[in-house]
């Protein structure tokens, strides 16, 4: 399995139910993979058994718990455990959940497209308004909608 993760830099719409104990920032919250390997473990220390590797740099990854240095996180899919917070960048990412999702020049669907992203792709989020976000992959730059990508939340908007 390959996951990435990253420190949210900007927090979660008014609303947020939880913060965490160590960082007082919104639970759960997204990041980013920094490494290109971030081992996952059962608990919060290096004495946990490692259930996994993720192996996708820039990964977006969930946030729901913190222990000291450590922060349990899950991948699109609910998978995950815990990892040293140190392989987490505050890079913000998401996963393109939607085959040939086309970017456009505007956040709006008659703006022209300027690029076309496959299914799974990771692009990096500069910002998001109510329904759009605005990805950087591969050299492409554009907007697509906030609805077919996993990385933010729906009421999330961040500039």
């Amino acid at each position: 399995m390959i996951v990435t993760t990253s420190f949210a830099t900007s927090a979660f719409a008014a609303g947020a139910e939880e913060v965490g104990k160590v960082t007082n920032r919104p639970i759960p919250r997204f990041v980013s993979l920094k490494a290109a390997e971030g081992n996952v473990r059962r608990g919060p220390s290096l004495s946990h058994r490692i259930d996994w590797v993720f192996k996708r740099r820039d990964m977006p990854l969930r946030i729901t718990a913190e222990h000291g240095h450590w922060r349990r996180v899950e991948d699109r899919d609910g998978m995950g455990g815990w990892v040293h917070y140190s392989l987490l960048s505050g890079t913000r990412t998401v996963l393109v959940e939607k085959d040939m999702l086309r970017l456009h020049s505007r956040p709006q669907t008659d703006a022209p497209v300027t690029a076309a992203l496959e299914l799974g792709v990771v692009a990096r989020v500069s910002e998001c308004n109510e329904e759009w976000c605005l990805l950087r992959s591969g050299g492409f730059k554009g907007w697509a909608p906030k609805a077919r990508l996993w990385g933010v939340k729906t009421s999330e908007v961040f500039d």
